[in-house]
């Protein structure tokens, strides 16, 4: 990371504690910091700072993180990774749906949530850059030829696959659940359907993964999603 542009990071969290110790973290790290300690004040700060990435902590003092990330989905793609002490799946699966890139429970380890701050800021950048080959480790992904490579070998995908590889190359780092999955590749009619994606995720694995049991590309974040990574920057 260069230390000359320093990505802004708006940590909202109504705990001083937790705010003080991610700020020494992130800061040691070259991030600037933004803090804020309710979620209307995020909301706020998210629309006129324009932080790189965001930091949210569900149980605010005003208003529930989930209508935070709600709303700043409506004027901002900025990355937030909520950090939470709730760890029931639903609330996963909620804010991810919302539109949460990612989800740490309290008590987390730093080093882990540094790594997916910088997969989300890896995932950010890539989004915004318009760009017809995507590129994850050894994968290489050709969108106006509808080619994919491993290791300059080309693969053989039915259209299914094609169009899931596609979706999780280009959220690459996030977390995706399986709604938004089988809404994306089979329809909205299609939601409930978890047999369909465990089926393709596994045909998936066995092509692009040397261990298909022991994956490096496709995580499964469990009783959630999936989330892509490249195995060389985890």
């Amino acid at each position: 990371m260069s230390h000359d542009f320093k990505t802004k990071v708006l940590i909202v969290d109504d705990e001083p504690q937790i705010r003080k110790i991610l700020t020494i973290s992130l800061v040691s790290e070259y991030y600037e910091i933004i803090e804020a300690y309710n979620g209307n004040e995020a909301i706020r700060l998210a629309a006129i700072r324009n932080p790189g990435i965001i930091i949210l902590d569900l149980g605010l003092p005003d208003i529930d993180g989930l209508a935070v990330i709600k709303e700043i989905r409506e004027f901002s793609k900025c990355p937030i990774i909520v950090l939470s002490v709730r760890s029931d799946e639903k609330d996963k699966i909620q804010a991810l749906d919302l539109g949460a890139n990612d989800y740490v429970t309290k008590p987390f380890n730093i080093r882990e949530l540094m790594a997916r701050m910088r997969s989300a800021l890896r995932d950010r950048i890539h989004t915004d850059t318009p760009n017809t080959v995507l590129e994850v480790g050894d994968l290489k992904f050709d969108l106006t030829k509808r080619v994919v490579t491993l290791r300059e070998k080309r693969l053989s995908l039915s259209p299914k696959e094609y169009y899931l590889l596609s979706f999780f190359m280009k959220n690459i780092g996030s977390v995706i659940t399986h709604a938004q999955l089988l809404k994306e590749v089979w329809g909205p009619s299609y939601t409930k359907e978890h047999q369909y994606l465990r089926v393709y995720i596994g045909s998936l694995r066995q092509k692009i993964e040397s261990e298909p049991h022991c994956p490096r590309y496709l995580l499964t974040e469990s009783g959630v999603g999936y989330r892509m990574v490249d195995p060389a920057q985890e």
